[in-house]
């Protein structure tokens, strides 16, 4: 069974979509994107510095939309959905990505995905402004040991992705107590590329936003198996993932259920879509003898699509 997921931000690289706008029709279908939100996805992902990709308000349009697009060159995007072809057997995203996972699982369409994500983006950029905040990941350690002593510093395990990395996130102070005082076990403490202190409390104000935007939304019903990022389990009503999609700005992802369901469910495949990499790097270390690819330019479709063959029924 093959899982196709889609990475979170501070996957963005400057340049990355550069080699994906030559594949036919990519660059009509990011220019129409676009117009749709009101930023030039084609500039950012082709010719932006690192610090204009790194706004939240940019980043994660960007990723959605490269993941997308990348999902359509593998044959996989929502058009797909309702071919007769081989599909996915599993979709999930990790953090923002989880608005790519519900687009290529037709909870909704493209531009309805890439539209929410705009208002998320710019409402979390709004709620990071409000305090000096960040992440870090913590590599190493037991989280019986790690989690508690993040809480005894302030800091919220915003991000728990199993094979022994958690994510911390809170105050710069707090992040930098954590840099001198680390948890037994831990090796290092990178800072994250990002602008806040994403699924913690700090982003409340994000939610309200959010859910007014998303009252204007009709969701279908996942076509494909989707995983949530709050608990790890199968949601299999559109309204909810939606629900789940606003609610999650402010909440942990668990990325570690989400592989744990992955096993259950029978995955021996998993893609990861454009800007991949991430994801698929935890996969190798807690998914054992389960074969990944990473879509990182159009020269790794070859590999995916043999995967899709040998590892999704028609």
């Amino acid at each position: 069974m093959l899982v196709l997921v889609a990475p979170g931000q501070g996957a963005q690289t400057p340049g990355f979509l550069t080699p994906w706008l030559e594949l036919p029709g990519a660059a009509d279908r990011l220019a129409a994107w676009s117009d749709a939100i009101g930023l030039d996805l084609v500039h950012y992902g082709t010719k932006a510095d690192a610090d204009e990709i790194r706004d939240t308000a940019v980043a994660q349009p960007l990723l959605v939309a490269a993941g997308l697009l990348s999902a359509a060159a593998l044959g996989a995007g929502t058009s797909a959905a309702d071919a007769a072809g081989p599909r996915p057997g599993v979709v999930a995203g990790h953090s923002v990505g989880e608005f790519t996972a519900a687009a290529l699982a037709g909870v909704l369409d493209d531009t309805a995905a890439l539209r929410l994500v705009r208002t998320r983006g710019l409402a979390m950029a709004d709620a990071a402004a409000i305090a000096p905040t960040g992440m870090s990941a913590l590599l190493g350690g037991d989280p019986e040991v790690t989690v508690p002593h993040l809480e005894k510093l302030g800091l919220t395990p915003a991000n728990v992705n199993g094979a022994g990395q958690i994510v911390a996130a809170g105050t710069l102070e707090q992040l930098a107590a954590l840099a001198e005082d680390k948890p037994e076990g831990v090796r290092r403490v990178v800072p994250l590329k990002v602008a806040g202190a994403f699924h913690t409390h700090h982003m409340a104000p994000a939610v309200a936003t959010l859910e007014q935007a998303a009252k204007e939304l009709t969701p279908a019903d996942p076509k494909v198996t989707y995983v949530s990022n709050k608990d790890g389990q199968a949601v299999a009503a559109g309204t909810e993932v939606l629900a789940r999609l606003v609610g999650q700005v402010a909440n942990p992802v668990r990325w570690d259920l989400c592989m744990e369901t992955f096993q259950t469910l029978g995955a021996t495949a998993l893609i990861e879509v454009c800007p991949g990499g991430t994801l698929t790097g935890i996969a190798k270390r807690a998914l054992p003898g389960v074969a990944t690819v990473a879509l990182k330019t159009p020269d790794d479709l070859d590999a995916a699509r043999t995967l899709v063959a040998e590892h999704t029924a028609v």
